[in-house]
């Protein structure tokens, strides 16, 4: 369970103190602009110690293409990709390597496979999706031609939330902060309480609100490929991810029919809908309309404060965690969700247009 896609497919490779992060997309269309300036930018945004709310681990982590372009397009064979590491701290790991860390992947992968690279957490390492932002470049320089947009911001820090219309806001300013949220207002708060979180050796969660503009009527695969299935399916894959709504979501449960209904109107002689609680998807098949969906991320798991625990052979003990950790993922986690957005519209785009 490696590989992700129907027809545009990333398959990843690598752990967190390996030698490498890599993957090989395939199904990429022919003949799109590889802008690689545009990839490591992308890179840039996930990678570790860009800000005092990250962890200060500290990657170029640059990113290589091995196959699949040929000048400076893409051939249609397959793209691979390395992204080497060489910052690594293994030695910081070492007091875990008998114990489980509490609500982290280090007891589940044991118990699956009988070992576990306590390392960073190897396969289970947040470092892994170096690979989907990669991919989730590609796709986006593919969605591109289609004028197709994704975007991403934090729009929840514990509990400090933005409006959940992201009509108010003016995403153009998400990168203008190191939280990554479009209201300035609220990302100085968001950021001074993560830094007080950090300071007590805690972690703290939050929600990252993403929006789709674009996406043509009809995409979605019914009865068991439904696009807001394909969407949570790939938000629930990331790291930490707790939860997915799309649309008005759980809110929209209280409400009535007559509420949340989205009429349709002749909007100078396209079909439209006067409202959007829908969140552009209706039957599992896009109307057209923005897309927009929330993502909840738990706290990190490990903490650098004491914890009980036990050791691999059940015995009652105290952890310490040591090493390089994120007091909150949102920031670095932005790019994720835009990644693993813009790989399920390509992909389910290009499923649409075997059918059109």
């Amino acid at each position: 369970m490696n590989t992700f896609g129907n027809i545009f497919t990333l398959t990843t490779f690598g752990e967190s103190h390996g030698e490498a992060i890599g993957g090989v997309v395939d199904g990429m269309p022919v003949g799109i602009e590889v802008d690689l300036d545009f990839i490591q930018s992308e890179l840039n945004r996930r990678r570790p110690g860009q800000s005092s709310i990250t962890t200060s681990r500290q990657e170029g982590d640059v990113v290589e293409l091995l196959s699949g372009v040929f000048e400076g397009r893409t051939t249609g064979c397959p793209i691979g990709f390395i992204v080497r590491n060489t910052n690594q701290h293994s030695q910081d790991y070492e007091n875990m390597r008998q114990m489980f860390r509490p609500s982290h992947a280090d007891y589940t992968y044991y118990n699956k496979y009988g070992n576990r690279d306590y390392r960073g957490g190897g396969r289970s390492s947040a470092r892994i999706t170096i690979s989907r932002v990669v991919a989730g470049a590609l796709a986006k320089l593919a969605l591109r031609q289609l004028n197709i947009q994704v975007k991403a911001y934090t729009s929840q820090v514990g509990d400090i939330c933005l409006d959940r219309d992201y009509r108010k806001y003016d995403l153009s300013l998400t990168e203008t902060n190191i939280v990554r949220c479009p209201d300035p207002i609220k990302a100085a708060e968001m950021v001074q309480l993560i830094t007080q979180v950090k300071a007590e050796g805690d972690t703290i969660g939050g929600v990252i609100t993403c929006v789709v503009k674009g996406c043509p009527a009809g995409m979605g695969e019914p009865e068991f490929g439904k696009l807001h299935a394909a969407l949570g399916a790939a938000m629930l894959s990331i790291n930490a991810v707790k939860g997915f709504e799309y649309g008005e979501g759980f809110d929209g449960a209280a409400g009535r029919g007559s509420e949340q209904n989205d009429v349709f109107v002749n909007d100078y002689g396209k079909i439209r809908t006067q409202t959007n609680h829908s969140g552009g998807i209706q039957g599992g098949i896009s109307n057209g309309e923005d897309i927009y969906f929330r993502v909840a991320f738990k706290p990190v798991a490990t903490l650098l404060r004491e914890q009980s625990t036990v050791d691999i052979d059940g015995n009652p003990t105290k952890l310490t965690a040591k090493g390089r950790h994120d007091p909150c993922v949102l920031p670095r986690a932005v790019p994720v969700v835009e990644a693993m957005a813009a790989m399920t519209i390509l992909d389910y785009y290009l499923l649409y247009k075997t059918v059109k």
